[in-house]
């Protein structure tokens, strides 16, 4: 190919300056492809190889994202220190939460995961109001070229007819035409158009020349059956409309997802320092109990099966505070990883807020008819229905026949220099053009715009069914949570009359102890272990009767009203540009949260001292080698409900390590 320009350049074919310019540039267009072609795997210069393997680059070439350096977060072995505890109330943590929210977070188990929705998309789906509304601006098209025309044409010799020569007319054109239409929302088009095309003629003598020839065009197109009607034309700007909601809605959900998993994770440290504190005390009074035993084992008064058995009850009470601490940092992380925290924060967020022990009272009727308003999935099915009626009645429309009413009305003008060189030209109504008519058309049978109309029949009937049976699952989601309710409701109930007996009969045992009475260590590390698990139980029964508070808000859609949380749009009653009593228009925008009243008491101390923890258990009893030879005067029991005689102790054998101590009725019912 290279040989073959060459010889084509030095033949003398293009020896004009405009020529080699243009070989020139040819040139360099085919040295740059064929040194893609070499790149690209290309057979020919302008032709492109197909894409026959994967190019991918390395990974260390795509952009960095900053990543700050900070310390490792806390372990078991290495937690934070006692000082950086920080009270943190539950409407501060939904206020946080929702302060670092542009992507929507939800909790999933003990981790909380991207929603994948932020608070930009509704505002980006808000754009398509407009960017259908722009179908009916008006348009402008303004040409303007500049040609010359000059056919070569073979002509006789007029002064040897055996001859022919060349000659021709060269024409110099300059055409501008300016062109205003614009649609409206019944689907008429209306238009105003503008031309004016100058030329001028060389060689020879012609009637005008340079002349000027232009025209003003008005014309108007009507559709009088399909594509006409003011609603059928706002079609698109209605499903726009629509889009815009849902996508609200969509994010209103993931917001209402975000408080509750927010309100979850809160109570669920609440639960995990309870449960930490149960199992230290399980820890400090095994430890005890094994000092006790070995105590007892140099006395002579044990042997080394209750020295085996209490270190095998410590191990096991310490293998149950290490997963609790576990856990607890688990559920910490995952609170603040709702609250958009790093997960080496340098504080520990204590919750503060006690949880409530109140039974609340809900009208299922008025709870359910609530949920088919306010619930977003609900709403989303709705608008989902109402998009399907504005297709419905498009597809409609589009089965009647074409029939458009035309008018237009044309000024014609021309005008020139004659030559003689005076100018010519006609008036602005000496030649006129006008046209009026109707046009129609119609694809027989309308087999096509029949289906259409069916499927979009059919599109409602099966959305509708998809609301009715998204209210009934709502329905039964509702009844889950009245029932859960009322079940973690009972289990407090159950495990704090648990927690109380556990805790009287783990009293007896140690008082015994102390006593220096015949005890039986099975029995004292049994009722350790029961009232321990009766605490952990009370305070996860409650973490749960107040997290299912929380469901049942986010299934009756009614979570974000109730704890004060209102989007900018709630506020004006509108989706689309805004308007607020002040100069400006505003449009949807990012609104950190403000303070507001709040819903929960805040309190001054650990929530977890909402489950009464000062009890007296840490009081460790005396381990010295010896028994004491004089008991300490007893503890105060609870009064029984009719009068008994003291117990008889039961005669400790010389063989045995341990001893059974018999109570009265009424005080084991206690």
């Amino acid at each position: 190919m290279r040989r073959s320009v060459v010889s084509i350049a030095q033949s003398g074919r293009f020896r004009t300056r405009k020529s080699r310019l243009f070989l020139s540039v040819l040139l360099c267009l085919i040295c740059s492809s064929i040194g893609q072609a070499e790149n690209d795997d290309s057979i020919l210069p302008f032709i492109k190889q197909e894409q026959r393997r994967v190019r991918y680059r390395d990974p260390a070439c795509l952009p960095d994202v900053y990543v700050p350096l900070t310390p490792p977060p806390p372990t078991v072995s290495s937690p934070l220190p006692s000082d950086a505890d920080r009270l943190l109330s539950l409407d501060e943590a939904i206020r946080l939460a929702l302060a670092d929210s542009e992507v929507v977070r939800t909790l999933a188990g003990s981790i909380a995961v991207s929603s994948g929705r932020t608070i930009y998309d509704p505002a980006i789906t808000n754009n398509s109001v407009d960017q259908q509304r722009a179908a009916f601006d008006p348009q402008l098209d303004v040409r303007n070229t500049w040609a010359q025309n000059e056919p070569p044409v073979a002509i006789i010799d007029p002064g040897d007819p055996n001859r022919a020569v060349f000659g021709g007319i060269k024409t110099e054109n300059h055409n501008v035409a300016i062109d205003l239409s614009q649609r409206n929302l019944s689907g008429g088009t209306s238009s105003v158009r503008f031309g004016n095309d100058a030329s001028t003629f060389s060689p020879g003598i012609f009637a005008l020349s340079p002349q000027n020839r232009y025209a003003t065009e008005l014309s108007y197109t009507q559709p009088l059956l399909s594509g006409s009607g003011v609603l059928a034309n706002r079609v698109p700007i209605v499903l726009s409309r629509i889009d815009t909601e849902r996508s609200f809605f969509q994010f209103r959900d993931s917001v209402q997802e975000l408080v509750r998993g927010t309100i979850e994770a809160y109570w669920a440290v609440v639960f995990a320092r309870t449960d930490v504190w149960a199992r230290t005390i399980q820890v400090e009074q095994a430890e005890a109990l094994l000092k006790y035993s070995e105590a007892r084992k140099k006395t002579g008064f044990a042997n080394v099966t209750e020295v085996a058995q209490s270190q095998s009850a410590l191990a096991q009470f310490r293998a149950s505070l290490i997963s609790s601490r576990a856990n607890l940092l688990t559920r910490e992380a995952a609170l603040q990883n709702m609250l958009g925290i790093p997960p080496s924060a340098v504080d520990r967020f204590v919750p503060s807020t006690p949880p409530t022990n109140d039974r609340i009272e809900f009208d299922w009727n008025e709870i359910t008819q609530i949920a088919q308003q306010r619930r977003p999935d609900l709403i989303e099915l709705k608008l989902v229905i109402e998009a399907d009626q504005q297709r419905l009645l498009l597809a409609q429309n589009q089965t009647q026949p074409n029939l458009d009413l035309v008018a237009l009305y044309r000024w014609n003008g021309l005008e020139g220099e004659m030559p003689n060189g005076g100018r010519l030209g006609t008036g602005g109504n000496e030649a006129t053009d006008w046209a009026l008519g109707v046009n129609f058309s119609v694809p027989l049978f309308l087999r096509q715009e029949r289906a259409t109309l069916r499927s979009a029949q059919l599109i409602v009937t099966r959305d509708r069914a998809n609301l009715e049976q998204g209210v009934h699952n709502a329905r039964h989601l509702l009844a889950l949570n009245f029932r859960n309710l009322e079940t973690f409701y009972q289990q407090y109930e159950a495990f704090q009359e648990a927690r109380e007996a556990a805790y009287i009969f783990l009293k007896r045992q140690l008082a015994a102890r102390e006593l220096q009475q015949p005890v039986l260590l099975f029995n004292v590390l049994q009722a350790l272990g029961d009232w321990g698990n009766s605490v952990s139980q009370e305070a996860q029964a409650l973490a749960q009767y107040n997290t299912e508070l929380a469901n049942l808000e986010r299934q009756s859609g009614t979570i974000l009203e109730t704890h004060g949380v209102f989007f900018w749009e709630d506020r004006y009653c509108s989706l689309g540009p805004l308007w607020a009593a002040r100069q400006g228009k505003l449009y949807p925008r990012d609104i950190r949260p403000s303070k507001n009243e709040p819903q929960y008491p805040i309190g001054d101390e650990p929530a977890e001292e909402f489950f009464d923890l000062d009890y007296s258990l840490k009081r460790l009893p005396p381990t010295t080698d010896e028994p004491a030879k004089r008991s300490p005067p007893p503890l105060p029991l609870p009064p029984a409900e009719t009068p008994q005689k003291t117990p008889e102790l039961l005669p400790k054998s010389s063989g045995s390590a341990t001893a059974v101590l018999a109570f009265p009725e009424s005080v084991a019912r206690q």
